[in-house]
């Protein structure tokens, strides 16, 4: 069962999906979960498929599309904010704590891509999340800062602020915004030294198998700075307390984020590696995918 429901982050709507534990009654209570979608994405893609499948394993379980995205409100469009895509998951908690069917004691997050940065950053902070998993996880912040795992020089992170700094006063003063791409926008794009990470995004965002009309795979290029300034990880030694589970495929080169990740946890932590996964196979491909679930059905058992 899927219901569409919505909430509010202040003055934004929120755009939900609402996905149902097979055989539901409202008399009864039911764990549940926040899922957090990748950059660029919308409920409908992965996300959506991964909380299809928990709701049937018994979580009640709500993914939106993020501030500013999809068919969620705000302006500006495709506006990328760390801090607010973190108040999304901590509204949509709120959002939870009012269904009369969810325990709110029994409350968990998880994110994929994007959405494992946003939801490890949440639960340093957001104590209604008892347990913490993540696919894929690539933060926004950290990623900004080094490229898969390779450190961007400072000299070009400032040149990059400097061009945004002007970008906005340009639009303060009525230009037109400038977006970038996720992920290559046409398949003449890629090369032999097209990582996988961006080869297999186009597969999946810009053909069949996972493009949505909400999901532009862009956004507002003057997201960036805000971007540079955040981070997913800079608490996790001191207030990620709760268990986290991070599943990475062996052969994804955003690995080295859930690496780091399980690295600096101090609390109860677990890195579960998809043998011959990359990044974006984790989002589809049944026989990855089949080995994540089950994973997360019996770590979020704990809740």
């Amino acid at each position: 069962m899927v219901e569409t429901v919505s909430f509010r982050n202040k003055a934004v709507e929120i755009s939900a999906h609402l996905h149902l534990p097979d055989n539901f009654s409202e008399d009864k209570k039911y764990p549940a979960l926040v899922g957090i979608h990748p950059a660029g994405g919308v409920k409908e893609q992965t996300i959506g498929q991964y909380a299809a499948r928990l709701a049937a394993h018994g979580f009640v379980t709500v993914v939106y599309d993020s501030s500013y995205q999809g068919a969620s409100g705000g302006e500006p469009r495709l506006l990328e904010d760390p801090t607010i895509r973190v108040e999304d998951a901590r509204c949509a908690a709120d959002f939870l704590t009012t269904l009369p069917y969810v325990d709110v004691d029994r409350m968990g997050v998880f994110g994929i891509c994007a959405g494992g940065g946003y939801a490890i950053s949440v639960a340093q902070t957001e104590r209604r999340f008892k347990a913490v998993a993540t696919v894929s996880a690539a933060p926004m912040g950290e990623g900004s800062r080094a490229f898969l795992g390779h450190p961007t020089p400072v000299a070009e992170q400032i040149a990059t602020l400097e061009m945004v700094a002007k970008q906005r006063t340009a639009e303060a003063n009525g230009a037109e915004p400038l977006y970038a791409p996720f992920v290559p926008e046409k398949l003449e794009d890629i090369d032999e030294n097209t990582p996988d990470l961006l080869r297999e995004g186009y597969d999946y965002y810009r053909t069949p198998r996972g493009q949505h009309p909400n999901s532009k795979g862009r956004f507002l290029l003057t997201s960036m700075d805000r971007m540079f300034a955040f981070s997913a990880f800079d608490q996790i030694p001191e207030l990620l307390t709760q268990p986290l589970l991070l599943i990475a495929g062996s052969k994804a080169d955003t690995k080295v984020f859930s690496d780091q990740a399980y690295e600096l946890s101090k609390g109860p932590k677990e890195l579960f590696v998809v043998d011959g996964a990359t990044h974006i196979a984790l989002y589809d491909v049944p026989e990855y995918v089949d080995q994540a679930i089950p994973k997360m059905v019996d770590f979020f058992g704990v809740l």
